[in-house]
């Protein structure tokens, strides 16, 4: 009987985060943000608002903590191929937020330069609503299936449990959640149509090597 080994999985991280207040600390900052700089920037986002990528200084200790639990995500699901060396390297945050209303989402991206990207769901902007067809998903793209498909676009590789894959599958968000991706996966967001605002965080994960530690006595 053949076996089949399953190679090079692409981890997807899920977590909750558990404070309200501390949610709503972090909606307050970004909507004061947003007053500030009504203009915001222009990168993946198709409408809404897009904030600097300095929200570790503008949002304060809440923004700071979120910081933090990303990270330590990122060191549960990294390992170092020399044991010996698995402090060498430590995380370097990047931060920004978004905040999106009806019919606004994001174009298929990557984040080149990170190691770890993640999304803080501050607010989904469903306000309970719960039926299909609001949009606002994380969409994922499979690097590998563009070539694949080209000759036989309706084949799939099974996964682990044996059911055909998904290229793109699909997570609607939901307020207090974090998900956390390698950076280099494309992802986009669907068209938003509930009828609250959606604010999220982005964060990047940049690995950098530590200084070497002073051996003199």
């Amino acid at each position: 009987m053949s076996e089949t080994r399953h190679l090079f999985a692409t981890p997807f991280v899920i977590d909750r985060l558990q404070s309200a207040e501390g949610l709503q600390v972090l909606r307050d900052a970004i909507l004061a943000e947003r007053a500030r700089d009504e203009a915001g920037v222009q990168i993946s986002n198709l409408g809404g608002w897009h904030s600097n990528t300095d929200m570790l200084t503008w949002g304060g200790e809440a923004a700071r903590a979120l910081a933090h639990k990303a990270m330590t995500m990122a060191d549960e699901a990294t390992g170092h191929a020399d044991p010996s060396d698995a402090s060498e390297y430590s995380w370097v945050p990047e931060m920004w937020a978004n905040v999106s209303g009806q019919g606004h989402a994001n174009q298929y991206h990557t984040h080149p330069g990170s190691y770890w990207s993640a999304v803080a769901y501050i607010d989904d902007g469903y306000d309970g609503a719960t039926q299909s067809g609001l949009g606002g998903e994380l969409q994922l793209s499979d690097p590998r299936m563009p070539m694949v498909r080209m000759t036989a676009p309706k084949l799939r590789l099974k996964d682990q449990a044996g059911i055909a894959q998904k290229s793109e599958p699909i997570m609607r968000p939901a307020t207090g959640l974090i998900v956390m991706f390698p950076s280099w996966l494309q992802h986009a967001v669907r068209p938003f149509h509930g009828s609250g605002t959606r604010i999220s965080v982005a964060i990047n994960l940049i690995p950098a090597r530590k200084a070497p530690k002073d051996t003199a006595e």
